[in-house]
């Protein structure tokens, strides 16, 4: 069953939504080459409980830290520990936070020091699409159609999209029904209603749609090596268009510079 949020706990979720969004742009302040994941996780752990939140990955099916941290082939769930940050890492920085008994998800991908042009246009794509998946959260659309925006603004720069794992609802739960998936025709699935909230993530690889589980069980890595990007932002639907609750979607390189 999708639940449908009312205006109250919209009104609840952007509030969380504000206290991850500023946990990403502390992330922004601090990635750069020498700082060690396990620090940056530290930071945004104490964040988020000094706003009287509780982030949510924390325990959350057994996972150990507050944040996701995954880094080049890494595509999501790595978990911050004793690795240092290089020059030319891309980053992908993945927040939640529980706040008043509702959740909210979202996650950028930061440049570390200089970059590479095909790690830019990663990065560059990957967000573009997810504007792209944005634009079709509107009441009336069909859930594929978020789908089929992603994929196909991906997949016309050359890239792919992880079909292994999907977007999702999300509320008093983190992960709710329905699942988005980041592919797909589109004019299929439920149709979109006001008071859905969901969190869209497209998770985009430079090389194959592929991908596996480390033997840490959590980080989940392209299958050739090859670079990924991820991006999120929780989403309501509105009679008057998609409302996003975690903050700004920005048009810009996060941090670093290209070569």
């Amino acid at each position: 069953m999708i639940i449908l949020k009312t205006e109250a706990e919209i009104a609840l979720m952007r509030e969380a939504g504000q206290i991850v969004a500023d946990c990403l742009e502390l992330g922004n302040k601090l990635i750069e080459p020498g700082l060690r994941l396990a620090d940056l996780d530290g930071e945004i752990d104490s964040l988020i409980r000094s706003r009287g939140a509780v982030p949510s990955f924390k325990g959350y099916m057994g996972y150990p830290a507050s944040t996701c941290i995954s880094i080049n082939e890494e595509v999501v769930h790595g978990i911050p520990g004793s690795r240092v940050l290089r020059d030319g890492d891309i980053v992908g920085l993945d927040v939640g936070a529980l706040w008043r008994g509702y959740h909210a998800d979202a996650a950028r991908t930061f440049a570390v020091g200089k970059v590479g042009v095909e790690a830019q246009r990663l990065m560059v794509v990957t967000r573009e699409s997810l504007a792209k998946g944005i634009e079709q959260a509107r009441a009336g659309n069909r859930l594929s159609d978020i789908s089929h925006a992603i994929q196909a603004h991906a997949e016309a720069a050359g890239f792919s999209v992880v079909r292994n794992l999907v977007g999702h609802g999300i509320g008093q739960a983190l992960h709710e029904k329905p699942q988005v998936p980041n592919y797909g025709p589109p004019g299929m699935g439920p149709r979109l209603r006001p008071g859905m909230v969901l969190a869209l993530e497209p998770m985009v690889n430079a090389g194959g749609p592929d991908v596996y589980t480390k033997s840490d069980r959590w980080t989940i890595v392209t299958a050739d090596g090859s670079l990924s990007a991820h991006y999120e932002q929780t989403v309501a639907i509105t009679e008057n268009g998609p409302d996003v609750l975690t903050g700004v979607l920005h048009t810009g390189l996060d941090g670093g510079a290209v070569v």
